[in-house]
């Protein structure tokens, strides 16, 4: 048991009905309790309040008490959308950009993600695990309590197994909650361009089988977009995903107005990433859904995009989630607090409705909502204490590291 009193600012708290996610004019408000304390019991979060109202007896009661100072407290991160097990590097595609090169044209000469394909191969199953771990720390450093992994280097039986075993070794060693997701259809492998069904049906025939037979995956997807997989392709791959209860969460208009958004809704997608190309009939069938719309600021900061339209889907009621697409390509960083960041400067959205889709909107769009996301009794206590004056300062004082503390199920595991 552990308590943290004199807590600064107790934010995103949820007093009574659990809510799944905010939407719309709900995300500019953000519960608060000033002068807070918390009170943890068996990794779940069982009582906070003002320290006005602290029950003397919790003095007796708990194994630790934490001083918070006057830091504030946040749930961690929910980072709905990563592909941070991969092989190497590739700065060298970062340079082509520069000179002027477009993500779709490295892609087509056989670099981009079918480069992060051959790199993964030539890699042993010990080493992607060590690299990926890596990668898992450091984001909790930064306050992310827990993560969305996504397959897709592999674009092989082998390769993708190897990396779905990956992240469930993950699973097993980090104590942030995961999910593991299958997205063989991120790109198509060199020696399938001349039979584009081959490869959907060796996806569907006989990687989706063994993925199901071994539960190594809990969602599926696809990179339906230009250049990538038509609306077609991606409804004849998420139907075969929903034999096996495998539900969508799917790369839909980053380059162009692709229907993914709308084929997503279809299939009863959990969440539609990416999302830079959205207008008046993509928002009108979101409003229809209860699909969580994810949008990957980092990503049109790096490849030099245009940015999600953040303001008019949030005025016409919608939700959304922020995430990283930590990956080696298009967003090389598991950096949240810059998402925030980029998400009120470069999409005019407000601190408290960044901060809803960081947390409760990103558990969402992993189906955690009813562990994380806000501060609740009985959810589970991954918290993070940070040095802010105000919640503003969190998006506004980006590039300083504000973290002081990161607890995962009640355990300091950042700090002490």
């Amino acid at each position: 048991m552990t308590l943290i009193i004199n807590i600064k600012h107790l934010f995103q708290v949820e007093h009574t009905e659990q809510i799944c996610y905010v939407k719309g004019a709900a995300m500019q408000t953000l519960t608060t309790i000033d002068n807070a304390y918390l009170y943890i019991e068996n990794g779940l979060i069982t009582d906070f309040g003002a320290m006005s109202d602290l029950p003397e007896a919790y003095f007796s009661q708990v194994e630790c008490v934490i001083n918070a100072q006057g830091l504030s407290a946040l749930p961690t991160w929910c980072d709905s959308h990563t592909h941070i097990v991969y092989a190497g590097s590739r700065e060298k595609e970062f340079v082509l950009r520069i000179k002027g090169a477009t993500y779709e044209e490295i892609a087509a000469a056989g670099g981009g993600i079918l480069n992060s394909a051959k790199l993964l191969a030539e890699t042993p199953e010990e080493v992607l695990f060590e690299q990926a771990f890596g990668r898992v720390q450091e984001m909790i450093a930064m306050g992310t309590g827990a993560i969305e992994i996504k397959s897709g280097y592999g674009l092989s039986v082998e390769g993708e197994l190897k990396m779905l075993r990956v992240i469930q070794q993950l699973k097993s060693k980090v104590k942030v909650p995961i999910r593991a997701n299958f997205l063989g259809a991120h790109a198509l492998p060199l020696a399938y361009k001349q039979d584009r069904a081959a490869y959907i049906r060796l996806l569907t025939d006989t990687l989706l089988p063994q993925i199901a037979e071994e539960g190594l995956a809990d969602f599926i997807d696809v990179f339906c977009d230009r250049g990538f997989f038509t609306v077609e392709e991606t409804a004849t791959i998420l139907a075969a995903g929903a034999k096996y209860n495998l539900r969508p969460k799917i790369h839909a208009n980053e380059l162009a107005y692709s229907g993914g958004i709308q084929v997503g809704v279809e299939y009863g997608a959990l969440s539609v990433d990416h999302l830079e190309c959205v207008g008046d009939a993509e928002i009108s069938c979101l409003l229809a859904s209860e699909t969580m719309p994810t949008l990957l600021p980092s990503t049109a900061f790096f490849l030099n995009l245009t940015y999600a339209p953040a303001r008019k889907m949030i005025d016409a009621g919608l939700p959304v989630a922020l995430a990283t697409d930590y990956n080696p390509g298009s967003s090389p960083s598991g950096n949240m607090p810059l998402i925030l960041s980029l998400a009120c400067t470069q999409m005019k959205m407000l601190p408290e409705e960044s901060v809803h889709a960081a947390t409760i909107n990103g558990a969402y769009a992993m189906g955690l909502e009813r562990e994380l996301g806000t501060i609740a009794r009985g959810k589970r206590a991954n918290l993070q204490l940070l040095s802010l004056p105000s919640l503003a300062y969190l998006p506004y004082s980006f590039g300083s590291r504000l973290v002081e503390k990161v607890l995962l199920d009640g355990e300091v595991v950042v700090g002490r």
